[in-house]
């Protein structure tokens, strides 16, 4: 039988992958996007310079986005647990760890300011040093993002696992799950070790994922989990 704590938590599911999915893209599209030019450092930080605010507005929403990713970590254990205890465990664990890495990797967006600030303590380094290293340090970001993307696609894929196994959604939206999961920490790992990969894919190998945990947030708060 359900318990009514599964429910629950299933409905905190739900809602968390919506939300989190929508501050993410505005996170991205909205607040950074517009300041990003690929391949050009100098661009870059005039542009992160000019609009400091928005930019500390991404950071805070992507840190807000991570502390919700760990409330979904939770809910997610609190209601795959009956079906195998120790998986979800696991599963658990590396959500976890993947929401500490990414919370952890923001502080490169505060070096960035730092370095376009134009603070006295800077004028040892020229302008174009300055934007050099603002760019360096916000490509090590991206970087993390890989890290942590890796250990969110392996938990993901213990979760969709988990939830193959119980039935309390339809089989082929938790069968897609364990794909589009495994495709993101298989696709991550591969580009940490041939970054060319990743400028052929861009980021085509996260639509799996994309429409996955949009769906089952959908499945979630709409219809909830049904006895297997």
């Amino acid at each position: 039988m359900i318990e009514p704590s599964q429910r629950s938590a299933a409905r905190v599911v739900g809602v968390v992958y919506l939300v989190a999915m929508a501050t993410s893209i505005f996170a991205e599209m909205v607040a950074r996007a517009p300041l990003i030019v690929r391949g050009d450092a100098m661009q870059t930080a005039i542009n992160i310079a000019a609009s400091e605010r928005l930019f500390r507005i991404g950071s805070a929403i992507h840190l807000l986005t991570f502390a919700g990713d760990a409330i979904l970590a939770v809910a997610l254990y609190v209601v795959l647990r009956p079906v195998n205890r120790d998986v979800a465990l696991l599963a658990m664990s590396w959500r976890l760890v993947d929401c500490a890495i990414l919370a952890v990797n923001m502080l490169n967006d505060f070096v960035v300011l730092q370095l376009v600030s134009g603070a006295e303590y800077l004028r040892t380094f020229d302008t174009k040093q300055l934007q050099a290293l603002a760019h360096l340090f916000y490509r090590v970001e991206g970087a993390g993002f890989q890290i942590g993307f890796v250990f969110l696609g392996l938990g993901s894929t213990m979760f969709s696992y988990l939830w193959l196994r119980s039935r309390y959604i339809p089989r082929a939206l938790a069968g897609w799950g364990v794909f589009a999961s495994f495709v993101l920490a298989f696709v991550t790992l591969t580009i940490l070790v041939f970054p060319r990969v990743g400028a052929v894919l861009g980021l085509t190998y996260m639509a799996p994922m994309f429409f996955y945990e949009v769906g089952l947030g959908l499945w979630l708060l709409f219809k909830g989990i049904r006895e297997a």
